[in-house]
């Protein structure tokens, strides 16, 4: 094993500026989106000039990147912490769905930079795919588990699924078992790892967490953006009925 290598000042140094880069971003990001985050801006607001910036983030879309990657990261951590709780496969899929609705609310602008509107002129890099990979893999563990342990029920009179559907399906299998073979952190291993147990997950039911996954987001996205509003507002109520719903509908029981 090799030993710890205590950091240098400078690089303790970087990495105290490296977040203060990024906390500024955010506040950009609060009060002009990312439409409107400049890089010349976070510098002037940091008392530093351009070109110093841009030995950290050599354009603004490297610093997009680096703030779309902490928002993953921290979404998927907080739904990993949820699922790693004690319960049944159905308990830990709500404290799941709860645990994201949580941080979308803490989380409001972070959230909308990665499940809102697309940037203009913004194109995510290869690297953001692991870490928006880890709810899904958390999500599809719960189920993978679950049809492990026997606490998984096949839905009954569903319509059988189309050629495509069946074909589509086992894409995402497979590309499940790829990602969770190289999970975005060590933190998120051990989801991961239930991940590449989706050979073992009906394609129907993968196709249904999917539905639900979409619905869950969006019902998110209702609330942030208040569409709720004149309706079931607050969504409390509306939230727990309809994820202990979906639950029900994925084949948890």
């Amino acid at each position: 094993m090799t030993p710890h290598r205590a950091a240098t000042a400078r690089e303790r140094a970087r990495a105290e500026l490296t977040r203060e880069i990024k906390e500024e971003a955010r506040r950009q990001l609060a009060a002009t989106g990312a439409d409107g985050l400049s890089l010349r801006a976070v510098a002037r607001e940091l008392g530093m000039v351009s070109s110093a910036l841009y030995r950290y983030y050599p354009s603004r879309d490297d610093l997009l990147t680096a703030l779309i990657i902490d928002a993953y990261n921290t979404l998927g951590e907080a739904a990993e912490q949820a699922i790693a709780g004690a319960g049944s496969g159905r308990e830990r899929w709500i404290a799941a769905c709860h645990a994201i609705r949580d941080w979308a609310r803490s989380n409001p602008h972070e959230y909308a930079l990665i499940y809102g509107s697309p940037v203009p002129g913004y194109r995510a890099p290869e690297a953001t795919i692991g870490p928006a990979a880890r709810v899904p893999l958390a999500f599809v563990g719960v189920l993978a588990a679950a049809v492990a342990g026997g606490e998984f029920a096949a839905a009954k009179e569903a319509p059988p699924l189309t050629a495509v559907l069946l074909e589509q399906a086992a894409a995402l299998s497979a590309a499940i078992s790829q990602q969770a073979a190289s999970p975005a952190s060590p933190e998120s291993a051990e989801s991961a790892g239930e991940g590449a147990a989706s050979a073992g997950v009906p394609p129907d039911a993968l196709v249904r967490a999917v539905i639900a996954w979409t619905q869950l987001f969006g019902m998110i996205s209702f609330e942030l953006f208040g569409q709720f509003v004149g309706s079931f507002d607050p969504p409390d109520a509306f939230f727990a009925h309809t994820v202990a719903q979906l639950a029900a509908f994925v084949g948890l029981r």
